[in-house]
């Protein structure tokens, strides 16, 4: 990934942050001056964030469609939903 070639031979799509990251590293006193690069480039690697966002919401969907059924049968709504 660092080499800058993507899956195609163009440039990598997470290539412009691993130069942010890498220019940052090799300039700072103190990796941690570089967390933030450093946690940008690794979500254009993996997506985690991205992911957890996603099943959040999908959770809450869920959630409100189960609420949903159950008031269209009549049965008494709790929501214990922590926001």
């Amino acid at each position: 990934m660092a080499s800058g070639w993507g899956i195609n031979g163009n440039k990598g799509r997470c290539y412009d942050f691993w130069i942010d990251f890498s220019e940052c590293m090799s300039r700072c006193r103190e990796p941690k001056d570089c967390s933030l690069l450093r946690e940008d480039y690794l979500e254009c690697l993996h997506h985690s964030k991205e992911f957890q966002r996603r099943n959040r919401i999908y959770k809450e969907e869920q959630r409100k469609i189960r609420a949903a059924a159950r008031k269209a049968k009549g049965e008494d709504v709790v929501d214990n939903h922590h926001a």
